[in-house]
């Protein structure tokens, strides 16, 4: 019998660069609209040849991550509420809607809190609070704070220690991104909401940071489920 088997292969640096660099926006140390550092920088810091990270921007690029301007820099992709979310069109085509999107969420996170809340470590409950707080700040600026609030539920992710559910999260990140921007752009027509959001997220990290695994299960679950019931009967994208 003979086995399709391949030699294997060592992994690219470019691959490695495009991964850290990813990695900074999907754990919001990169925010939309802020640039990265020029080609000879990121070479020097990351000792790799200009081609090589000019190769892993690219590929940033051909994901929607990042823009490139000419003469400016390279720059972490805006939102642009003018344009409508090639998310929003897949789910439309799929028939699917932010309350299907909510039930998936549901499953991956109330598990990844519960994780979170054995495996989690010190760098991993400060990114949750930063997120938290980056979260606020922008409310207080007029804006939704759809980033910092993408970047607390990845925190966690990345708290669970799990490799394979933070491949899923990350491959999930534009789907959490635009289903957490409408959301917040529905829950914060009461300005109400804003609070009870940012002290339901409070909960999941004291949850976490006490290492009851069954609270941060149940805390995401509440805070999910408010979400969910918001939107029943409100907001539908079908």
């Amino acid at each position: 019998m003979t086995l399709p088997i391949k030699p294997i292969k060592a992994k690219r640096i470019s691959d490695q660069v495009f991964d850290q660099i990813r990695e900074l926006i999907y754990r919001g140390k990169l925010k939309p609209g802020e640039k990265l550092m020029p080609e000879r920088e990121l070479a020097d810091a990351m000792k790799v040849s200009r081609t090589t990270i000019r190769d892993a921007i690219q590929r940033l690029v051909a994901m929607g991550l990042v823009v490139q301007k000419q003469g400016q820099g390279t720059f972490v992709k805006l939102y642009d509420s003018d344009e409508q979310s090639p998310l929003a069109k897949a789910m439309q085509t799929q028939d699917a809607s932010i309350q299907d999107l909510l039930e998936v969420r549901m499953g991956l996170e109330c598990n990844a809190a519960a994780l979170a809340a054995l495996r989690s470590d010190e760098q991993d409950i400060n990114a949750m609070e930063h997120s938290i707080e980056e979260m606020k700040k922008e409310i207080d600026l007029g804006r939704l704070g759809t980033e910092a609030d993408t970047s607390f539920h990845m925190a966690i992710a990345y708290a669970t220690k799990n490799p394979l559910h933070i491949l899923i999260m990350r491959n999930f990140y534009d789907y959490l991104f635009y289903g957490i921007r409408e959301n917040l752009a529905g829950l914060y027509e009461n300005m109400d909401n804003i609070d009870i959001i940012i002290s339901q997220h409070h909960n999941i990290v004291d949850s976490i940071k006490g290492r009851d695994s069954y609270q941060s299960y149940t805390s995401m679950k509440k805070h999910i489920t408010f979400v969910m019931d918001f939107f029943k009967g409100k907001v539908d994208i079908r």
